[in-house]
C-alpha cells in the first residue's frame, strides 16, 4: 500500500481490496497497493438489510424481510479497508466495507441520532494545543481523551508554540495528565524542540490530528515534512464541519512510513454513544471509583450523598478541573 494501514484481513476474498484515502461527497480515492484509483459507491451499503432469523445453511436463497437506512452520515470512511469492483480505467465500485478495528465517531448535527465515522482504523488520536495564542481550552483536551478512551484509541497529547509558553504553566498541565499515564509531548516549530520525539511517536502509525484552527498543526507538520502542512492546509478550506458537520473533503497524508489525517472545522467535539453518568467510565481516575458510590451505579456524580468521586474530589485524589470537565460532559455543555 501507498499509505500504510495496520490491518491485516482476516480472510483472503475474491474481489480486490483497497484503502480509502481521500473522499468528496460521492467520491472516494482509494490506495490500490498499485495505484489510486476513484470509487462511487454501491447503493446497498446505505441500507441495512434485515433477513429472517434463520440458519444461513438452512434457507438456500433467503430474501430480504426488511430495509432500513444506515444510521450513519457516510458509511465509508478514511482509513477504511474496502471491497472494490473495477470500472473503467481507474475508477470501481465500493461494494463493501472490512471490519473495523477501530474508529473515531463523531454526532452529526440534525434531529437523527446519526454516527459521523471521521477516521477508520485508526492507531492514535493526536490531540493538538497551543500554550499560548489561542489560549488553550483544557476541557476540550479533556473531550478529545474521553473521545478517544471510549473508543478504545491510543491518546497522545502535542502542545505546540512552547517557544512563547510559560513554562510553569504548562508544567502544571502536563504534570496531571502524565500522572494519569498520558504521553504528553511538547513541541516548537520555530526551534525544534519535540519534534524528533513527535516523530518517532508518528512513524508507522495512521495517525489523526484533532485541534481548533490556530494552534500550529500547519507548522508543526511542515517542520516533520516540508510542504506537508500546506497540503494538509488547502484540505481543510473545504466545508468539512460546516452546517451539518458532513465531510465533503478529508485526506490522509504519508509520514515517515505512517500516515496523518486533519479534522478540520471540529470546533465543538460531541461524545458518540457516551452520555450520563456513563462519561466517568472514561476518565482514568474516575473509573475505578465508578458503582463504589452510595447510590451505585445510578449515582451521577453530580450532587448526590455518598459519592466515591466528589468524595476523591475533596481529598484531592482527582483534580476538580478535571471533575468540572466530566460536569460540563454531564450537563450537555460545550468547551
Amino acid at each position: 500500500m501507498l499509505y500504510p494501514i495496520n490491518y491485516t484481513p482476516a480472510e483472503t476474498y475474491s474481489q480486490p481490496t483497497g484503502v480509502v484515502t481521500k473522499k468528496f461527497v460521492g467520491a472516494y480515492h482509494v490506495d490500490t497497493g498499485e495505484n489510486m484509483i476513484v470509487c462511487s459507491i454501491s447503493s446497498r451499503l446505505r441500507k441495512h438489510l434485515i433477513y429472517p432469523i434463520a440458519d444461513a445453511s438452512s434457507v438456500p436463497h433467503q430474501r430480504v424481510q426488511e430495509v432500513k437506512d444506515i444510521k450513519t452520515v457516510d458509511p465509508v470512511a478514511i482509513g477504511d479497508v474496502i471491497l472494490y469492483k473495477p470500472a473503467e480505467a481507474g475508477k470501481g465500485v465500493i461494494t463493501d466495507i472490512l471490519p473495523r478495528k477501530t474508529k473515531l465517531s463523531r454526532p452529526a448535527a440534525g434531529k437523527k441520532p446519526l454516527e459521523q465515522v471521521v477516521v477508520a482504523n485508526l492507531d492514535q488520536v493526536v490531540a493538538v494545543f497551543a500554550a499560548t495564542r489561542p489560549k488553550p481550552h483544557w476541557n476540550l483536551l479533556d473531550r478529545y481523551l474521553v473521545s478517544a478512551e471510549s473508543a478504545e484509541l491510543d491518546p497522545l497529547v502535542c502542545i505546540t508554540k512552547m517557544d512563547t509558553a510559560d513554562e510553569d504553566e504548562v508544567a502544571e498541565v502536563t504534570s496531571l495528565y502524565r500522572a494519569l499515564g498520558y504521553r504528553v509531548i511538547l513541541t516548537s516549530s520555530a526551534n525544534g524542540r519535540g519534534l524528533e520525539e513527535l516523530r518517532a511517536e508518528l512513524s508507522g502509525k495512521l495517525s489523526a490530528f484533532v485541534g481548533k484552527s490556530g494552534v500550529g498543526k500547519t507548522s508543526l507538520l511542515n517542520a516533520l515534512q516540508p510542504g506537508l502542512g500546506a497540503k494538509v492546509s488547502a484540505v481543510g478550506t473545504g466545508e468539512f464541519g460546516k452546517g451539518t458537520h458532513t465531510t465533503t473533503h478529508m485526506e490522509m497524508f504519508p509520514l515517515d512510513g505512517g500516515a496523518v489525517v486533519d479534522t478540520p472545522g471540529i470546533r465543538m467535539f460531541g461524545l458518540w454513544e457516551v452520555d450520563g453518568s456513563d462519561i466517568a467510565l472514561y476518565f482514568r481516575e474516575m473509573e475505578p471509583l465508578v458503582g463504589a458510590c452510595r447510590f451505585g451505579s445510578d449515582c451521577t456524580h453530580d450532587h448526590e450523598p455518598g459519592c466515591a468521586i466528589r468524595a476523591a474530589v475533596e481529598t484531592g485524589t482527582i483534580a476538580r478541573r478535571r471533575y468540572d470537565s466530566y460536569l460540563r460532559m454531564l450537563n450537555g455543555e460545550s468547551d
